[in-house]
C-alpha cells in the first residue's frame, strides 16, 4: 500500500513536470547529468563496459568522451519523455521530421500490412507517437510492460494517445493473428536482451556475441510481409529526423536469419556513425554464449 501511493505521488509530479516547456525540461536535464553521472554514476561501470567492449579501438579519451556525451544525452531524453504526456500533435509534428515515408505508405496505399524494427537509439518513444500522427494504417508496437503496475499504466496512457496501440511482448502473436485481415504496421524494438533460457541464437554485434530474439523474422517468414527498418537520427537538441529502409521485400524468399542480421547490420551501422544515442546502459551482454571464455 506504501509503494503504491509513492508511486502515485511520483506519477503526480511527472505529471505537473510534465506541463513545463521543454525549454525549462532542459534545464533540468542539465542538473539531472550531474546527479546521473556525477553524484550516482548510474550503471556508469555499465556503460564504461559497454563503450569499451564495442569500440576496442578508440582511446581513453575517445571513450570517455563518449560516455560523458551519452550520459548528457541519456539526462535529456528523461526529460523528454516526461514532457510527452502533455506534448501537442503540433510540437510533436515540428520535431520529428520522417523523410521517406512514402515507403511505408505505398504498402498502406496496395493494402499491404508490413513490419517495421528499430532499436533503442534516440527518442524512440518520440518517434513512434509522432509516426501515429503520419501514417494512416493502425501501428502497433509491441513493448515490454514495466514492472510498477502503476507507472506502467501511466507510461501506456501516454504512449496511445497519438493512435498508435501497444501490445505486450507475449501477446504478440495473437494480435498479429486477430488483425491479420486487417491493413497493419506492427512495430518493434529489435535489440531487446532475450531471457537467458531464450537465448538460443547469436551473432557477432559491436565486436561482441550478442543473443538476439527472432520474433520479427518468425513473423515475417510466417507472414510474408514486408520488413522496414527505421533509423531516428538526432538533428539537434529536441529534433530528430528519421530514414525509412527497406530490409526485406519478400521475408518468405529470404535465408534462414537473413532478416536478423540485416536489422542489426544495419543498427550497428547507425551506432557505428554516431556512438553516443544508443541506450548504452542497457546490460545489452549480461548473458555470455556457453563456450565463452
Amino acid at each position: 500500500m506504501i509503494k503504491k501511493s509513492f508511486s502515485y505521488i511520483g506519477i503526480s509530479f511527472l505529471n505537473f513536470l510534465s506541463l513545463l516547456p521543454l525549454s525549462v525540461l532542459y534545464q533540468l536535464a542539465t542538473f539531472g547529468y550531474l546527479i546521473l553521472y556525477r553524484i550516482f554514476g548510474y550503471r556508469k561501470k555499465v556503460v564504461r563496459d559497454n563503450l569499451r567492449n564495442s569500440f576496442p579501438d578508440k582511446s581513453p579519451q575517445e571513450l570517455l568522451k563518449l560516455e560523458k556525451t551519452f550520459f548528457n544525452y541519456l539526462a535529456n531524453l528523461i526529460f523528454e519523455v516526461i514532457k510527452l504526456p502533455s506534448i501537442t500533435d503540433k510540437e510533436l509534428e515540428r520535431r520529428v521530421k520522417f523523410n521517406n515515408l512514402h515507403l511505408i505508405t505505398d504498402y498502406f496505399d496496395r493494402g499491404e500490412s508490413i513490419l517495421a524494427c528499430t532499436g533503442h537509439y534516440g527518442n524512440w518513444e518520440l518517434g513512434m507517437m509522432a509516426l501515429g500522427l503520419k501514417i494512416p494504417s493502425k501501428a502497433y508496437v509491441i513493448y515490454k510492460p514495466l514492472s510498477n503496475p502503476a507507472f506502467d499504466a501511466w507510461f501506456y496512457k501516454t504512449r496511445i494517445k497519438s493512435g498508435n496501440v501497444f501490445i505486450p511482448m507475449r501477446q504478440t502473436l495473437r494480435a498479429v493473428a486477430g488483425t491479420r485481415n486487417q491493413v497493419t504496421m506492427f512495430c518493434f524494438a529489435g535489440d531487446q536482451t532475450p531471457v537467458k533460457d531464450e537465448a538460443h541464437f547469436w551473432i557477432d554485434f559491436l565486436n561482441q556475441p550478442t543473443p538476439v530474439l527472432l520474433g520479427v523474422e518468425k513473423i515475417a517468414l510466417q507472414t510474408n510481409r514486408p520488413v522496414i527498418y527505421f533509423n531516428m537520427q538526432l538533428i539537434k537538441r529536441g529534433y530528430y529526423e528519421v530514414d525509412c529502409y527497406l530490409v526485406s521485400e519478400k521475408p518468405a524468399e529470404a535465408k534462414e536469419h537473413e532478416i536478423t542480421r540485416a536489422t542489426f547490420e544495419r543498427l550497428e551501422k547507425i551506432i557505428n556513425n554516431n556512438p553516443p544515442y544508443w541506450l548504452w546502459s542497457h546490460r545489452r551482454w549480461k548473458h555470455k554464449p556457453d563456450n565463452a571464455g
